[in-house]
């Protein structure tokens, strides 16, 4: 894996520079480093710009020492431009995901372990993804060759929080492109100041005599729990502005020409189904398929997705020639597909795309070979609702707006869900009310889903009386799928939800789906540490000198250095251990090496 550059190469005067080397990434940090605050809520902040001899150019990467692989910046060059910018006049806002060339990166901030422990797994760290948030203006400008001022500023993050970032461009954009590079580096000194991003903490963010008031979720809170409600205990000069959420977006105005088709949308993303949106801009696109992404809350969305995704992007080749079609949604205006089909030598698209949503096409003549599958199309000018449509229907690009499937529905339609908002229409009811009526509700049918195999799950875990301090701890019971599904019958999602359908049938095929295998190992891996964290709290509460009388010296050194191993990663927050058991624990290391020679004593504790 390709390494982070020097630390020395980090200055703290370190301002604007143009892009630089091709090493992916950035050092390991010390706490002394400089731009470490920064690099707690950003990975650096690029400006790409048109020249008329390369094309989209980055034009310049801060902290300057931040360093991107030709293929890194090649990405977010054609990333961070609509690919049809013919029709994009003003300023437009959508983000993107793209991969980290040499996979994941190096656990150089102190603090990721301990911010993904607290927060809740949608809002975790992305290991081996740059997220993209861009703000391009396009405007005409006489002084410019091409006619046009054509710029993006992209915050590079690692975080998903799309709100946040979004609002945040819209404050330092304009005045970017009017003042350039003194602003910026003004800004990026401002964020530097910010406090680290704590899980279910309110921070005050101030930039540009602005403070950006946001608190971010924590695992613990309960998912319907109330936004941010303004901290009284500070005076702050001027009021801040109040961000309700760092990553909800607008679910009701982003699923509004699909309403009919969300519940079919929700168990497609449920099952790690393939999904293209073809849309006539980035801004929409992109927005639709975090939304979808995010309808599965608060299960984690552990399948490939591209918010934004243009046939020059670098993965284009490999995600489009698979054998096995990749999983989970992607976007792409209608002008880079067009771009694809109608280029005489382009590679046709291979994916198996079981369903799509789709916007009006602009106007192709050349037929789409694709294999049928999900697609979302969409147009700017939508009908009140898209149609639900078969894939062979789906030959060209100027198709109807609509759902393209040849997938059934397991569930019956949640027709009481669609009376409330299509009244709340007619009633003109806010569209954050909508928002929260449908996000309230599709969380209320993952939950239902979720809950039979939680209760499940915990019926594996070795009874607290099996396990005793000088013993290895039992194993957990192996998931046996048949056992899970006799279990519904008197334990299934019937008992927190109405909506009729073939459960058995929707379970099945998601025990096949990357979500299975995610929820699965992570809810593996979180017993485990349990058990140790039990297993560790029978040691601490038996009696040790007891047990030493009729022990050897190497079995005594062997529990020193286990209890030491635990104790790592007790206070690395690997394991669910309280305080008085790590005291406790502690206090048993020093007992049992007191109880030893002086001569293993000075090897176990050197001076």
């Amino acid at each position: 894996m390709e390494g982070r550059a020097g630390a020395g190469s980090r200055r703290a005067g370190g301002g604007l520079g143009a892009a630089g080397p091709t090493s992916s990434g950035r050092a390991m940090r010390t706490p002394e480093a400089p731009w470490e605050r920064f690099s707690a809520w950003l990975e650096c902040v690029c400006v790409v710009t048109f020249d008329l001899e390369l094309g989209q150019a980055l034009e310049l990467v801060y902290p300057s020492d931040f360093q991107l692989t030709d293929k890194e910046k090649s990405s977010i060059c054609y990333l961070s431009f609509p690919d049809s910018h013919s029709g994009c006049l003003g300023d437009t806002q959508f983000s993107f995901r793209m991969r980290q060339c040499g996979g994941q990166r190096s656990p150089w901030h102190a603090d990721d372990r301990h911010y993904n422990s607290m927060a809740p797994v949608a809002l975790q760290r992305e290991p081996a993804h740059y997220l993209g948030y861009v703000y391009f203006r396009q405007v005409k400008d006489s002084s410019v060759k091409r006619g046009y001022f054509q710029k993006s500023l992209v915050l590079v993050s690692r975080l998903p929080f799309v709100r946040l970032f979004q609002s945040l461009l819209s404050l330092i954009a304009p005045e970017y492109f009017e003042k350039l590079a003194p602003c910026l580096e003004a800004v990026c000194n401002e964020i530097d100041q910010w406090p680290a991003p704590v899980p279910g903490q309110t921070l005050n963010l101030p930039v540009m005599g602005v403070v950006i008031q946001v608190r971010i979720p924590s695992r613990v809170d309960r998912p319907e729990s109330s936004p941010l409600k303004q901290c009284a205990q500070e005076n702050l000069l001027p009021a801040p502005v109040v961000l309700a959420s760092v990553h909800e977006l607008d679910l009701f105005r982003c699923f509004r020409p699909v309403l009919t088709h969300v519940q079919m949308l929700w168990e497609l993303m449920l099952l790690g189904e393939p999904l293209v949106v073809l849309a006539p801009s980035p801004d929409m696109s992109s927005e639709l398929v975090l939304a979808l992404t995010s309808c599965l809350q608060p299960l984690k969305f552990c399948c490939d997705f591209r918010p934004y995704f243009t046939v020059h992007d670098s993965e284009f080749k490999e995600l489009t020639t698979r054998t096995q079609a990749p999983t989970g949604p992607m976007s792409s205006e209608l002008g880079s597909l067009r771009h694809q089909v109608r280029h005489p030598g382009a590679q046709k698209p291979a994916w198996d795309l079981r369903g799509s949503v789709t916007s009006e096409p602009v106007g192709m003549a050349r037929a789409v070979a694709l294999r049928p599958g999900h697609w979302v199309y969409f147009t700017g000018d939508l009908p009140k609702q898209v149609k639900l449509k078969k894939p062979s229907r789906l030959k060209t690009l100027d198709t109807k707006p609509g759902l393209y499937t040849s997938y059934t529905a397991h569930l019956h339609r949640d027709k009481a869900l669609l009376k409330r908002l299509l009244k709340g229409v007619q009633k003109k009811r806010p569209w954050d009310l909508q928002s929260a009526l449908l996000r309230q509700r599709l969380l209320e049918l993952t939950q239902s889903f979720i809950i039979p195999l939680e209760h499940y799950m915990a019926s594996l875990m070795p009874l607290q009386q099996s396990i005793t301090p000088w013993k290895s701890p039992p194993q957990i019971r192996p998931f046996r799928q048949d056992d899970f599904l006799r279990s519904l019958e008197h334990a299934g999602p019937q008992l927190t939800c109405i909506l009729k359908g073939d459960w058995l049938g929707l379970y099945r095929r998601f025990f096949k789906s990357p979500h299975f295998d995610g929820w699965y190992r992570q809810r593996h891996k979180e017993m485990a540490q349990k058990l140790e964290a039990l297993h560790l709290e029978a040691i601490c509460e038996a009696n040790i000198e007891a047990w030493m009388k009729d022990k050897s010296e190497v079995e005594v050194v062997d529990l020193v250095l286990k209890l030491r191993e635990k104790l790592i990663r007790a206070q690395d927050h690997q394991l669910p251990v309280k305080e008085m058991t790590l005291q406790r624990a502690q206090l048993y290391i020093k007992t049992v090496i007191g109880s030893l020679p002086k001569d293993l004593q000075t090897v176990l504790c050197p001076p």
